[in-house]
């Protein structure tokens, strides 16, 4: 697999099936950006195709009662079903009144499809981003496990393989040692649009930093630390162990380990931001440290409890940008704000599953250390290279 689309090359003799690609509601915009991919790759390769998406849907009945229909034949096909369990933009109604899915009523329509596909198809793949439950993944005292049970309940149905992006702890694949299951981090695909927005900056230890926001968030940003050569930092939370407030233990102060912010622009990362009042209080403790632009990045932005506060940081020039990707929902009025960037995955998918659909290794896809070294090559021209490549040879 390289890593050019040019010269990927669809082979109907070594593929495991046929392909079929299934969108589900929620997803149908990921979906049909994944199947021109596909679609572009298979007609340059030779065959001809107008899509790969089955025709699906979910109706319900007025007392809120729903089933799963296929509209076209999968009979020994790769089925690659593809889930936002985050979509909260969705509708149904109920008793005449309209309601908002949640992530439970999209699981329910997963696995209705997968019900719908009676055994039919050769393989069975789920593509989740947002891994459902994935913030219910451990028990503490007497708690529910969803989604360890989620995922049993996947590999009861027959699905073979479950791709996610930043699981919020993939360790909970042990719930099922037996099903294929890839945890995947978009480590390029961050960089390649950090560096294609913010043409400006100076990757190397005098002029750029990471800073975890949290204990939970450290490995990534070691990672991207590691790779561009720089300074780590890190936040703790104080939490108060005695009150449990919107099912968590509320956060007293933010505690900062690390060498100084001064003058330096500061990347943070984490995997999702929900009410996003944690990343706000890390960006205004560094601009208290004297930070110079501030960076934030999170797989899934869902901002629970609006845009205003993220308003207020970039109009007070706390936060400069907002790096957010495309595997859930971004509300419309998101992807306007000035401060908000897109990151696109739909590409990085379809790679994935042309490797899998032909039975390739997909470390070779997942495996970000030589793109990330020709991204640094082609980004820096003060001679920081040099030590970057050096750390990724360490890495490789």
């Amino acid at each position: 697999m390289t890593a050019k689309a040019s010269e990927i090359v669809f082979n109907k003799k070594k593929q495991v099936a046929p392909l079929s690609i299934i969108a589900l509601e929620g997803a149908s915009e990921l979906g049909r950006k994944i199947n021109n991919y596909l679609v572009e790759w298979w007609n340059n390769s030779g065959y001809k195709t107008d899509s790969f998406l089955i025709k699906n849907e979910c109706p319900r009945f007025a007392s809120g009662d729903a089933k799963g229909i296929i509209r076209n034949s999968i009979r020994g096909d790769d089925v690659y079903i593809v889930v936002d369990v985050g979509n909260h933009s969705c509708t149904y109604e109920l008793f005449g009144r309209q309601n908002n899915m949640s992530p439970d009523d999209h699981f329910q329509n997963l696995k209705r499809i997968i019900q719908a596909a009676g055994g039919k198809a050769h393989r069975i793949n789920v593509i989740m981003p947002a891994l459902y439950g994935g913030r219910q993944h451990r028990r503490n005292y007497r708690e529910s496990l969803d989604c360890a049970v989620a995922l049993q309940e996947l590999e009861a149905m027959g699905v073979e393989n479950v791709i996610t992006f930043d699981a919020h702890d993939s360790r909970v694949c042990n719930a099922v040692p037996l099903m294929g299951f890839d945890n995947i981090i978009p480590s390029y695909q961050v960089l390649k649009a950090l560096t294609r927005h913010v043409t400006d900056l100076k990757l190397n230890q005098n002029s750029f930093m990471m800073v975890s926001p949290d204990e939970g968030a450290l490995h990534r940003n070691m990672y991207f630390a590691s790779v561009l050569g720089v300074d780590l930092g890190m936040f703790y939370k104080r939490r108060d162990y005695s009150r449990i407030v919107s099912g968590r233990n509320p956060i007293v102060a933010h505690e900062y380990l690390g060498n100084s912010v001064e003058g330096k622009d500061v990347f943070i990362s984490d995997d999702i931001v929900s009410s996003g009042e944690s990343m706000l209080e890390v960006a205004y403790e560094l601009k208290k440290r004297n930070a110079a632009r501030i960076l934030v990045y999170a797989t899934y932005t869902i901002f629970t409890n609006g845009l205003e506060g993220f308003d207020k940081a970039y109009n007070d020039g706390i936060i400069d940008y907002v790096f957010g990707t495309n595997l859930t929902y971004r509300p419309p009025e998101l992807l306007d704000r000035k401060w908000y960037c897109d990151v696109d995955i739909s590409k990085y998918i379809a790679y994935l599953i042309m490797a899998m659909n032909h039975d390739i290794s997909t470390s070779r896809v997942i495996d970000p250390h030589l793109k990330i070294k020709n991204l640094l090559k082609k980004f820096n021209r003060d001679g920081f290279v040099v030590g970057a490549e050096k750390m990724m040879r360490g890495l490789s």
